[in-house]
């Protein structure tokens, strides 16, 4: 239970499965949802603040090392360490895809706004674009050197943003199918990438304790915030007026016109996995062996989104009190042509199936019942 005077706390801590935990992914749509994915190649669905699991997925032939809800939080995918990509509709609690193409490890994965696409970044440094509806691989990109560690569709679901073990962040537009633009200003691994939800904006951060803000309009530098520790996770607040950063036992607030951290909070999560946004609260969650923990951070209590912590005399409210953007918006634009109906107009592309995961063996186990109504049949 949390003091009046505190601004973070642990809600939970408990076992999530029965070796390893090696991934975590929050639901960034209503902060009340969790999957998680461990070495007993178990794919484990959660409510955030309690300790059962709802529902448990079965299917992968090696151990799950990344796990990601769509946007609206239906669908889960996971991938292995072998490649595969499963896709599950939480709803229907079944199986829905298998998607074989990837050489090693799956690193990242995120659903694009309208649910149709998923992109996959991998340990064999490919990036892969999938229509969830079809077999296939519809794009294979190359250009990394290393693994990608992190991939995100832009609001308008016509770009794709990664960042990878080799200090780089890429701009992919999906229309044409090539790089719009690479960044090099990383002295490190970059591990979280993150547009805005509104803006023509990207944040990325890495593993040399930087975040940097880039101009989409004009593909340039906006600012930097240094020294901040390894980034772990990115997240806008729902507004878009503040980013919030979360490194080993710190959320930082930081806005970038001008760059300024706005305020620092402890918070005892260790190697923070995910964070989200829920009725003015930031939700983080960790994993350690065995164990997941989830904790709390009072937004109310943070600068600039409550009041309890004063802002030095220089400082402006809000990034954009004196300097509002005039940035392109990502919602002004239409959803591309081509991406409607159809997803791309192109040939899907069939990859070898051969030591891959078959499309049939896979268990949905609801365990939780009750949980699992309240979550999936109470929508709408």
């Amino acid at each position: 239970m949390a003091s009046l005077n505190t601004r973070s706390w642990r809600l939970q801590d408990f076992a999530a499965h029965n070796a390893n935990v090696n991934c975590l992914a929050l639901g960034h749509k209503s902060g009340r949802v969790m999957v998680t994915g461990g070495d007993d190649k178990k794919v484990n669905l959660w409510a955030v603040g309690k300790q059962s699991c709802f529902m448990s997925l079965s299917g992968h032939l090696t151990p799950v090392d990344c796990v990601q809800f769509n946007k609206v939080e239906e669908l889960v995918c996971a991938g292995s360490r072998a490649g595969a990509l499963k896709v599950w509709d939480l709803e229907a609690a079944k199986l829905v895809r298998t998607l074989n193409g990837h050489k090693q490890n799956i690193k990242c994965i995120d659903f694009n706004p309208y649910g149709d696409l998923l992109a996959s970044g991998s340990g064999d440094s490919t990036i892969k674009i999938w229509d969830t509806r079809k077999k296939g691989v519809i794009y294979s990109y190359n250009g990394h050197q290393g693994t990608v560690n992190s991939i995100k569709f832009s609001p308008d679901a016509q770009w794709v943003a990664s960042g990878g073990e080799d200090s780089t962040v890429k701009i992919w537009d999906l229309r044409v199918g090539r790089v719009l633009k690479q960044f090099d200003e990383h002295l490190n691994a970059v591990t979280c990438v993150e547009f805005h939800p509104h803006e023509f904006l990207l944040a990325t951060g890495g593993l040399d304790r930087s975040v940097h803000f880039f101009d989409l309009e004009n593909f340039s530098l906006v600012s930097s915030e240094r020294d901040l520790g390894a980034l772990r996770s990115l997240c806008f607040n729902p507004d878009g007026d503040s980013l919030f950063a979360a490194v080993r036992d710190y959320i930082q607030i930081i806005g970038w016109e001008p760059s300024r951290l706005h305020d620092s909070v402890p918070v005892l999560w260790g190697n923070v996995c995910d964070i989200s946004t829920a009725q003015n609260q930031l939700v983080g969650a960790s994993f350690y062996l065995t164990n997941v923990q989830v904790y709390v951070v009072d937004l109310k209590k943070c600068f600039p989104m409550g009041s309890l912590t004063t802002p030095t005399i220089n400082q402006p409210a809000t990034p954009f009190t004196q300097h509002p953007s005039l940035r392109k918006s990502f919602s002004k634009a239409d959803r591309p042509v081509s991406l409607k109906g159809r997803t791309l107009d192109v040939k899907t592309i069939e990859e070898s199936t051969s030591g891959t995961d078959p499309e049939e063996e896979s268990i949905a186990d609801i365990t939780n019942m009750n949980d699992y109504h309240e979550i999936f049949r109470g929508k709408g």
